[in-house]
């Protein structure tokens, strides 16, 4: 029979033990022959935010699709919130939001219809005054009317941040979001960042830009080659000598965009 004494240390000891977002172990994607994520392994704890550093064709794209659902892996395992990516997958995308360079809008519906589109997916309730309250946010209130094809493409941007804010999630990707954005459009982006980054949701952003990705993260990695060979809290790090720090990482893979 356990004793109380036995019971309390084991409550005292899983109480030290972090809380996990995210849990990759193995993971390997394989397009035809060709990997793009080599047995790669990554743990991010719940309220951290993760800035995932690389070169052109080291995987980030493919890590953050596999980690909202949007292709599955190869081999390995997969667990987002304590859930499994593949096993269930249409549960997790209720608790992630995705944010890419890459909008995934429909150019014939309006910046409303957008928005009442993927809400009555997640079953968003007030529907219409969350959009409402969203779409002022981003400064589109005055745009609601008109198709979301006709957006510049920092307009686009900022519809697809109030798509990926709409069902409030608390677990956010966002894949080079920065790309293509003018200045109004990134500045924005930043204030959401900002906001989102209480310790209450855990962030996982890949981006070129060296400012942008070590303004507010807690973390920093760098991925080459379809695995992490680089992983620091930014308290750690020399924000002015980073740059080094990657090219010394990433080695003949070095691009560097700013």
């Amino acid at each position: 029979m356990t004793s109380t004494l036995e019971t309390r240390g084991q409550r005292e000891a899983d109480a030290t033990v972090p809380e996990l977002t995210i849990r990759v172990r193995g993971l390997w994607k394989y397009f035809g022959h060709v990997p793009a994520l080599r047995g790669l392994d990554l743990e991010l704890e719940k309220g951290r935010f993760l800035t995932v550093f690389g070169p052109n064709g080291a995987g980030k794209t493919t890590l953050i699709k596999v980690l909202s659902t949007q292709i599955g892996p190869s081999e390995g395992e997969v667990m987002v919130g304590g859930i499994d990516v593949v096993r269930d997958a249409h549960h997790l995308r209720r608790r992630i939001g995705v944010i890419s360079h890459n909008t995934y809008l429909y150019p014939n519906l309006t910046g409303l219809e957008n928005l009442r589109f993927y809400g009555r997916m997640y079953g968003v309730s007030h529907l219409d005054d969350r959009a409402a309250r969203l779409l002022e946010e981003v400064g589109l209130l005055g745009r609601m009317d008109d198709r979301a094809g006709t957006y510049s493409r920092g307009m686009q941007q900022r519809l697809s941040i109030a798509r990926a804010l709409l069902h409030e999630p608390d677990i956010m990707f966002l894949d080079e979001p920065y790309t293509g954005l003018d200045q109004h459009a990134s500045r924005m982006l930043r204030d959401v960042l900002e906001t989102l980054h209480t310790g209450e949701r855990t962030i996982l952003l890949t981006t070129h830009n060296i400012d942008q990705g070590l303004e507010m993260c807690d973390e920093v990695a760098i991925q080459v080659r379809g695995r992490m060979v680089y992983r620091e809290p930014i308290t750690s790090i020399d924000r002015s000598a980073f740059e080094q720090t990657y090219f010394e990482h990433v080695g003949k893979d070095y691009r560097w965009d700013s």
